[in-house]
């Protein structure tokens, strides 16, 4: 997975003064708090639920795109609001780092996207991650270890279109703040790549707790794995390409094949 060569950005050295640290801090802290940081709160509430709820774990089902009214039109609605939230929240890791003197080509997003560099790279990537994350989730769901996930269903003409959506703003949210924020903003502190690597990989494991124990091992190893490539190649668009068609084969390959394969939960 090898990028074309480009120079390579000039990071800001790490911050000096204790006022300067403790104003990237509170940044992290305000950031993660509004964002992904208190999701992996309600996440790890929503696993010791689970865990005492009758059945346990397995016997549960969790919804990731449920309809949000009995209106079509309404519930479309409540659903652009959704993505417009997650965009919002990639909008305000990008300007942050833009604050901090890192641009978004700096960040990895080059304007122009390369075969070779991006997009063949996120196909790979979609692979390593996606074949073996569903081998991992049905074994987990085997073992009672996992809940059961419903990604979405298609009962409306805009479900469809809605589903990708969806996908491309949970990558857009993910990957932006997890990995090219959050781990550009621990440089600035002094952090080691391996210790803001762990810290990334464990913040995007914790929101993903809901589905179980197993869909926060395999969001730990995703983010490992994805944080890692961004280190080595600053090149985001092939994390955000890998997520966004990882989330989609995921919420239109599940509404087409429920009912009609044996081993989908």
């Amino acid at each position: 997975m090898s990028s074309a060569a480009e120079p390579a950005p000039t990071w800001p050295e790490p911050v000096s003064t204790d006022r300067q640290r403790r104003a990237i801090r509170l940044e992290i802290a305000v950031v993660l708090v509004v964002t992904f940081g208190l999701s992996g709160a309600n996440a790890a509430l929503s696993l010791l639920e689970s865990a005492l709820s009758p059945g346990g774990v397995g016997g549960q089902t969790i919804a990731l795109n449920p309809s949000r009214a009995t209106q079509s039109t309404i519930d479309l609605l409540f659903q652009f609001l959704s993505v417009a939230r997650l965009l919002g929240w990639a909008a305000l890791g990008l300007y942050l780092l833009w604050r901090s003197g890192i641009g978004p080509r700096a960040s990895g997003l080059a304007r122009r996207l390369r075969w070779r560099a991006d997009v063949l790279p996120g196909l790979v990537l979609a692979a390593v991650i996606g074949i073996p994350g569903l081998g991992l989730y049905l074994t987990a769901h085997a073992l009672g270890v996992s809940v059961t996930i419903v990604p979405g269903s298609l009962e409306y003409w805009w479900r469809l279109p809605m589903l990708v959506l969806t996908a491309w703003a949970n990558s857009a949210a993910e990957e932006v703040l997890v990995v090219a924020y959050l781990i550009t903003r621990l440089r600035a502190l002094g952090w080691s790549e391996h210790r803001s690597l762990l810290a990334s990989a464990l913040l995007r494991g914790s929101y993903h707790l809901y589905q179980g124990l197993g869909g926060g091992l395999g969001n730990l190893v995703m983010g490992l794995l994805f944080g890692r490539y961004w280190q080595r190649t600053n090149r985001l668009w092939p994390l955000l390409l890998a997520h966004a068609l990882i989330d989609t084969i995921a919420y239109l390959g599940y509404a087409a094949l429920r009912g009609h394969v044996s081993w989908l939960p």
